[in-house]
């Protein structure tokens, strides 16, 4: 059974298109696709999003949750893996 989308995006489609644009990172492409295509009203059932990005359907549903929680920059936030610092640096001549 499809459940319809209840997601309110605040940004504009304009402004979203132009960040699209600009992303260097295949993480941000993805991310801001799938808030696109639910902007524009593109794709509404989340099974076809997650089928359009070629993600499953749970990464689609935790996207979404991360926007809900925090809005955009929550969504694109790039966690850094834990780990220690460096001891030996690496120089090349």
């Amino acid at each position: 059974m499809r459940r319809p989308l209840n997601l309110d995006i605040s940004q504009r489609a304009e402004y979203l298109s132009k960040n699209l644009k600009k992303a260097r990172t295949d993480f941000e492409k993805e991310r801001l696709l799938l808030l696109w295509w639910i902007k524009t009203g593109l794709v509404t059932p989340d099974q076809e999003l997650s089928r359009m990005l070629g993600r499953d359907g749970s990464t689609v549903i935790r996207w979404l949750q991360k926007y809900r929680q925090g809005g955009l920059g929550k969504l694109l936030e790039v966690k850094a893996s834990p780990g220690a610092t460096r001891k030996i640096l690496l120089t090349y001549a």
